[in-house]
């Protein structure tokens, strides 16, 4: 049996341009190229492979992927933008998707986007979805200045639990400052701290504590930089608990409820994650198609050489399915 990959991104190429000055739309330059824009400022160059599941489906058999969730690339998540503008961004990005895994329904499973700006169309968004035939949900780790444990976003994730959907939380809109504008910094240092601060939004924001056990919730890239630094959140809680958060229990406590992916690249940070989170919490993913993603997919797995058979069998497969439901 093969990989099942949950951390993928599509973009539609007949995604329209809509108004509004910092509305997401594509310029496409040829067949097999396009640049995403936000308004006037060039986003991302990408390729046919954001919206041509031929080209997946040959990627997925190269790498022995049997299946991999398709979510939203979160530029388009729109969470910016007047919450009725955000709503017509998501209902037709969400439609446009099931066109893309339409050709491989046993094989390409979406996920959509919802404007978590406004629970309550949040909310309905997710139902209309998942009626069309999707399978889950990406969401962004925050919301302007508000993070996860905000009451709309805690409303939202209450309702996917209600509803037993996956979440997958991916991080985005970085800040840009001229320190970490150099190098990409935004992904390598950015990328990896906001998905640190929104696992630690659910604990010690006493998420956890209060919301339905039933919630299925996955956080993008190895969870960032949380499981480097569990021992000195675990020792503030303790020390500070007066300003730390509040949690109900100190933040190991709360290990077995939410996935990471095992996009991390290095034998060393997968042993880390495994130890810290354990096995049965690692799920396969890869960033496909982008060029920060992991090629061949899942290859930090098949190769560390740390881990049991049951324990491979765990991260590339049997976590995904049970995480999918």
């Amino acid at each position: 049996m093969g990989t099942i990959d949950v951390h993928t991104h599509h973009v539609p190429q007949a995604w329209p341009a809509l108004p509004g000055a910092e509305a997401p739309w594509l310029r496409v330059e040829s067949a097999s190229d396009a640049v995403i824009m936000m308004g006037t400022r060039e986003f991302r160059r990408i390729r046919s492979n954001c919206w041509d599941a031929s080209l997946r489906l040959a990627d997925m058999d190269a790498d022995g992927v049997d299946a991999q969730v398709v979510s939203p690339t979160p530029a388009f998540f729109s969470y910016g933008l007047p919450p009725a503008e955000a709503v017509e961004v998501a209902r037709i990005f969400n439609d446009l998707a099931l066109e893309i895994v339409a050709p491989a329904p046993d094989r390409l499973i979406p996920f959509c986007q919802v404007p978590l700006q406004d629970p309550d169309e949040a909310c309905r968004e997710l139902e209309r979805s998942l009626a069309n035939g999707h399978r889950g949900v990406e969401i962004g780790n925050h919301v302007g200045d508000l993070d996860l444990d905000s009451e709309g976003v805690v409303t939202f994730l209450q309702h996917a639990a209600s509803l037993d959907v996956p979440v997958f939380v991916h991080p985005w809109d970085m800040a840009s400052t001229p320190r970490n504008d150099r190098w990409m910094a935004q992904w390598l240092t950015g990328m990896p701290a906001e998905t640190h601060l929104s696992v630690l939004a659910l604990i010690l924001g006493g998420v956890f504590d209060r919301i339905d056990s039933r919630l299925r919730i996955c956080f993008a890239h190895g969870g960032g930089s949380f499981a480097f630094w569990l021992g000195r959140t675990e020792n503030a809680w303790h020390q500070r608990h007066d300003v730390i958060g509040t949690s109900e229990f100190p933040p190991s406590h709360y290990l077995g409820r939410f996935y990471v992916d095992s996009v991390v690249f290095d034998e060393r940070a997968l042993r880390l994650l495994v130890d810290t989170v354990g096995a049965e919490r690692v799920l396969v993913g890869s960033d496909y198609p982008y060029p920060l993603g992991e090629r061949p997919v899942g290859e930090v797995v098949t190769k560390s050489g740390f881990l049991s058979e049951d324990q491979r069998a765990l991260i590339q497969r049997g976590n995904a399915l049970r995480f999918l439901g």
